[in-house]
Order: structure tokens, then sequence, then C-alpha cells
């Protein structure tokens, strides 16, 4: 199936641009004033200002192009406006590409253990001291703005995936704090996202997605995914709100990382990846390969003279073995958490760069019926048509 092309919506000083496309997977391009972002593209997350046990220096060498930093986190510590009288994020972390910040949202509701959600916002206790704390479309914002990201997010609620009740009344409070927002964003240096949400329940999927597009978001958002339901009711939820999300504008699934998942998402239609899971997993001493997770606290690596996987170009394959990894393990070594990471960061934005390619070469719909041969079952080619 050759590429098409399609349209350029412009955001001064962004500017977003499908340069082609395949079946519904698209390879593009978002200018913004730290950089242009080749999509599709995963963003490492440095939930307080830092991708765990890897410098800035690494990340630009794994070819890592876009940073996410959590809101919630760093709005507790060290504060959103210390950050901004150090001039920013991206002085403050010392990254000069391009960062997004979630809303916080997600985190009050999964880390604080007392909370309190009425129409105007959410009160809560932080999980570092138990202190008080109030979160409104306002402050998500404001806080956002002090941050100084690039891409930026509404603040939206993000309930249990199969409680209907509480997805229809979060769905209403999502849509009007996503208006909130608009009016409150002031920076013309950010562009602010919203964020479609709806469980598992295909028709609150659609309300959701056709009510946030005519607010004219310059780009969208798909949350509450990947917090408990299945993968084919991701899979469906994505079939759904893709085609009712305008062409012209960037996707982002949010907080999902395997290298299936980025496949079934840009499949799809989605530009924007992000995940905790391949750092996080490297601190459980796990690797991530194309066949799966490798596991390497056992012994039967101990004098395993192989990389974590044979041709894999990332500086830990190219120079160390499992049983040396398994031994830093063993020795509670840091190294070992920074040797994984680079490994298993490196898999995925290499495997977005491959997509681009195959994207632009229209050759896409091939490497995905590949990888599935390669991996077994799961990719669905029934969604390039």
């Amino acid at each position: 199936m050759g590429c098409t092309c399609s349209g350029t919506y412009r955001m001064e000083p962004f500017d977003f641009q499908v340069v082609a496309q395949e079946g519904r997977a698209r390879a593009g391009r978002l200018r913004t004033p730290h950089g242009t972002l080749e999509t599709p593209v995963f963003a490492p997350v440095g939930t307080q200002g830092s991708v765990k046990a890897l410098t800035p220096a690494q990340l630009e060498e794994l070819g890592a192009t876009l940073i996410l930093a959590n809101t919630y986190h760093l709005f507790l510590r060290p504060g959103d406006e210390m950050v901004a009288q150090l001039g920013g994020l991206h002085a403050f972390m010392q990254w000069p590409k391009p960062i997004l910040t979630d809303s916080g949202g997600f985190q009050v509701f999964s880390l604080s253990a007392i909370r309190e959600v009425d129409e105007e916002g959410i009160s809560f206790r932080s999980h570092i001291d138990g202190s008080s704390h109030r979160l409104t479309p306002e402050i998500a914002i404001s806080v956002q703005e002090n941050l100084g990201g690039d891409i930026i997010m509404a603040l939206d609620e993000c309930p249990p995936p199969y409680d209907r009740p509480h997805n229809e009344l979060a769905l209403a409070r999502t849509h009007a704090w996503a208006e909130r927002c608009l009016r409150a964003h002031r920076r013309g240096d950010q562009v602010l996202f919203g964020i479609v949400q709806g469980g598992v329940f295909p028709d609150l999927r659609e309300q959701s997605a056709r009510f946030l597009t005519s607010l004219g978001f310059p780009g969208y958002g798909i949350g509450g995914l990947s917090v408990g339901e299945s993968k084919q009711e991701t899979y469906a939820m994505l079939d759904l709100v893709n085609p009712l999300l305008p062409e012209e504008k960037p996707r982002y699934l949010m907080g999902v990382g395997t290298a299936r998942d980025l496949i079934e998402g840009v499949v799809r239609g989605i530009d924007i990846f992000d995940c905790v899971l391949p750092t996080r997993l490297a601190r459980h001493h796990s690797a991530l390969t194309h066949a799966g997770r490798l596991n390497l606290v056992g012994s039967a690596y101990a004098r395993d003279a192989r990389p974590i996987e044979l041709g894999c170009g990332c500086y830990t394959c190219q120079h160390f073995s499992r049983g040396y990894l398994r031994h830093l393990i063993q020795a509670r070594e840091m190294l070992a958490a920074t040797l994984l990471s680079i490994h298993n960061l490196f898999l995925l934005i290499e495997l977005t760069r491959e997509m681009r390619a195959a994207i632009r070469e229209g050759r896409f719909e091939r490497m995905v019926a590949d990888w599935g041969r390669a991996t077994g079952p799961g990719i669905e080619s029934r969604a390039m048509a």
C-alpha cells in the first residue's frame, strides 16, 4: 500500500504536518520552540525532572527527542514557582529538546489516598508528607506554564475503566475542566492538548472525542487506557476514537510502552507515546527484547556471554554480556539500572524510528506482518484497512 500525504495544522510557534500515511499509520513532524519532533515518537518519562538512572547526554545519545515530566510531582517538590525561578524545566533539567508535561490529574487519583473531587477541582493530601493541596483546571495550567513544557495537558479525571456511573460523572467534569483550561491558558510558546476519557464504554469515548474536537484543541491525548482493562479493549477504544479525531492534529496515547503497544497504536494512527515501563523494568532487573522480557536475575545468565539481544545497536549490547549485567544486579551496583535503561529505551526509540521510515517508504504493513511472525499473534493487520 503506497504512501499518501495529508494536511498541515498551524499553531504558532507550533506546526504539525503529516508527511506520509499508510492505512491509518502516519509519519509526521511537530515543530516546537525547542526543536522538531519526528512522529511517531516515544517519550521517556522524567517523573521528577529526571529520567531515572540516565543523564540528559545519555538520553540524547539514545536518540530521545521528547521527555515527559510530571506536573503532580514537581508541583509538590520542589514547587513549580521554584522551577520557574531557575529558568523553567529546560534549564532546570538541562534538556534542550521538547518537553511534555501531564496535568497531574492521573497521579492525584493513583497516588493520593485522601482526596475529594468536586465540580471545581480536586482537594488532596500529598503522598510525600500528608500536606493538603488543591488542583483545579486553572491551577494545573498555571503550574504547567511555570514549568515551561512545550506540550501541556488539560486537567482530567481518570476513573476506573469499568465503573459506568463514575465514568459518566468524570466525563462531564473532564469536559467542563477542558473548557476552563482553554480559557486559562496564556503562554503562546506552549500548546495545550485535551484528553479523551470514557473508560471502556464506546458511547462515552465517542461523546468525549466529539466534544473535545468541537473545542478546537491543537492536539489530543487519549487517557484512561492501560489502567486495568485488557489489551483488546484498549485497541478497540483506539479503533473507535482515532477516526473521530482530526486527521491534521497530533494524537497522544498516554502511558503505554511495550513494543507491541507502540506498533498497535501506530497501526491505528497514534503519533506520541510515553511510559515509565522501560526504566521501571530496568530497576527491577528486566530487559525488553523483541521476543519479550528477560529477567537477568536468574542463575542461568551467570556465564552467558551473549548481549541482551543479538543485533541490538545500543551501547549496552555493544559492550556488555548478560553475565556481566547479572553480576551487577547481584552486587547491587547502580550501573545495572543504567545499562538496562539504556537498552530498554533504545529498543522503543529505535522501533519508532523504524516505523517512521517504513511509513514514509510505503512498507509499514509489511513491517507489521514481519513483526507478527517473529513475535506471535496479536498485531491486527485488519486495522491497516
